[in-house]
């Protein structure tokens, strides 16, 4: 069996598609029970966050078991397969660990460092354990890269290098700006009591907002979130709960607001934000229509058509040679007749003055200097009576409208969204998404402390590789110690058939030392094929012992469900 690992993230896809493909909790379950349900797959983990959504397996086949995996995603996110595939990454064996330790430490995290997906992977194995499709290998896996994952916290400056999706998307609401002085004093609105919005609001609450009010579909849960803010030592937070239909009138009175909620559909809509703004103010939220970059004319300039339009009927000049022209500037400029011959020029400059353009076959064989200065004099002469050709100018950079100060701060950590989209274009409102995290991420200064990690994963995805060969072969070599303990207890009942009279000393010395001539003859081999499986490409040395002593599989299949067994019985995250 090997691992293999199929998913998209925020690297692979875009929100949109991440929106549309997150799996709520019973989805999770439902895909799991499927996929160990499938022929190639013996064992099953889902890790899906905000930014992520993977399918971890132990499979017999690569191939069969990359289809039937991306099948299974499509089926339950509801997406289609094939829109679904561009965006799809596959990783096998080593590299299947390798991913897996990398997401551990933060490294494949929006927000490099961040520490919140080791809750996250957490969970997912306990979810695969309670519906029992984690064997060994996920089991093994999955605790290693809770391990790895705390070691590169511990040992390196990682969380320099980044910090918590809702760290980062605080100090993006903030502008730049301190985020405990823009948050101080502020009334906060939580919408969501699940960990991620508990931190949410445990962060608020550090950041010294005045008070914080928990909005839940379940009641209970956010009172108790809310208890747990009023009761925290290090914060004099005020907090309450309210249920979900309380939360537009909530929101008339929030400075902030942070959703993260398992809703399919919109929490917040445009309609209600606007609602809560103008609630607020007392004034109208309006769109802000404002599109920056636009040029604005000369006085007295006549606006000009551009090239393609019904002005440009008649024109002298070929309109596509100068479809290259740059956007912007029509046919009617410069542009578009730098480079042309005298004569097109004069009647080029004829046609702008809003003449007809007059033909004027060249005289055969008369080119050359003389030619082209006696119709650039004409052109000179139109564009005198004309005052000059009519251009449109390159579009100059005008200072925008600025947007009004915001009232309302809205941070949506929800995939899919909870906030409608529409809002970023609302006056008076902030709004910071995953999409605009993902994107402001995309620029965030690395740590060298990333490097340190990187070596961390490498080194322990060589001993996880190595350890799991030397598991591998393990079964082989208990079964191989266990034959040779049956020949040594027929051997000793063969010498008391021909030794009757045999007293208890002289019977039990002998077989010490029969077991002790097999111990020491099975030493060596056994310990050095330890080793040799260890190294990568040491899978075959398990059956080759095999061969060599004629081992029953059935019986190395039997060591290890038992293996198998007492893993069961002892697992848990670490």
């Amino acid at each position: 069996m090997s691992l293999l690992v199929v998913g998209l993230s925020h690297r692979s896809a875009p929100v949109s598609v991440l929106e549309r493909a997150s799996l709520n909790a019973d989805a999770q379950l439902k895909l799991l029970q499927d996929t160990v349900a499938a022929e190639p797959a013996a064992e099953a983990a889902v890790l899906a966050t905000c930014n992520r959504i993977e399918l971890y397996a132990d499979v017999d086949k690569f191939h069969a078991g990359v289809a039937e995996l991306s099948t299974l995603l499509a089926q339950h996110s509801g997406v289609g397969l094939e829109e679904l595939t561009p965006y799809l990454y596959v990783h096998y064996e080593d590299r299947a660990v390798h991913h897996l330790f990398s997401v551990a430490c933060g490294l494949d995290s929006m927000v490099v460092g961040e520490g919140q997906i080791l809750g996250q992977i957490k969970d997912s194995l306990a979810r695969a354990q309670d519906l029992h499709t984690a064997g060994r290998l996920l089991n093994d896996l999955f605790q290693q890269a809770l391990r790895v994952g705390k070691r590169a916290h511990s040992e390196t400056g990682i969380d320099r290098a980044g910090q918590s999706l809702v760290t980062f998307g605080l100090e993006q609401l903030s502008a730049g700006a301190d985020v405990q002085q823009w948050a101080r004093g502020k009334k906060a609105l939580v919408i969501g009591a699940g960990s991620m919005s508990s931190l949410a609001a445990a962060t608020l609450a550090r950041a010294g907002v005045a008070e914080i009010v928990v909005a839940n579909r379940t009641f209970e849960r956010a009172e108790r979130l809310a208890e747990i803010l009023s009761e925290g030592d290090d914060t004099d937070v005020l907090a309450r709960a309210v249920p979900m239909d309380a939360v537009p009138v909530e929101l008339t009175r929030a400075d902030v607001a942070v959703s993260c909620t398992g809703a399919t559909g919109l929490v917040l809509t445009a309609d209600a934000v606007v609602a809560s703004v103008e609630g607020r103010t007392g004034a109208p939220a309006v769109e802000d229509t404002a599109v920056p970059g636009t040029a604005v004319r000369e006085a007295g300039d006549t606006p000009l058509p551009g090239a393609g339009s019904a002005a440009d009927e008649n024109c002298p000049l070929d309109l596509s040679s100068v479809s290259s022209v740059p956007s912007g500037f029509s046919v009617m400029g410069e542009a578009a007749v730098a480079g042309m011959d005298a004569a097109t020029l004069e009647q080029h400059g004829a046609w702008a003055a809003g003449g007809t353009a007059v033909d004027r076959p060249r005289e055969s064989g008369r080119t050359g200097p003389e030619a082209e200065a006696e119709l650039i004099g004409a052109l000179a002469a139109t564009a005198t009576r004309v005052g000059r050709i009519p251009e449109r100018r390159r579009p100059e950079p005008v200072a925008g409208v600025p947007r009004p100060e915001p009232v309302l701060f809205l941070l949506d950590l929800a995939m899919p969204r909870d906030v409608d989209a529409a809002v970023h274009r609302l006056a008076g409102v902030r709004l910071v998404d995953i999409e605009s995290l993902a994107d402001a991420s995309a620029d965030a200064p690395m740590a060298a402390d990333v490097d340190m990690v990187r070596r961390i994963v490498a080194d322990e995805v060589a001993a996880f590789g190595a350890a799991q060969r030397a598991a591998h072969i393990t079964p082989t070599v208990v079964a191989l110690r266990s034959m040779a303990a049956d020949v040594v207890a027929g051997e000793i009942a063969r010498l008391e058939g021909r030794l009757p009279g045999l007293d208890d000393k002289h019977r039990a010395e002998i077989t010490q030392t029969v077991k002790r001539v097999v111990d020491k003859l099975l030493h060596a081999p056994t310990v050095r094929v330890k080793q040799l499986a260890a190294e990568p490409g040491g899978a075959g040395y398990a059956d080759a012992l095999r061969t060599l002593f004629d081992l029953d599989q059935e019986t190395v299949a039997s060591v290890s469900r038992a293996g198998n067994s007492t893993t069961e019985k002892n697992r848990g995250p670490a």
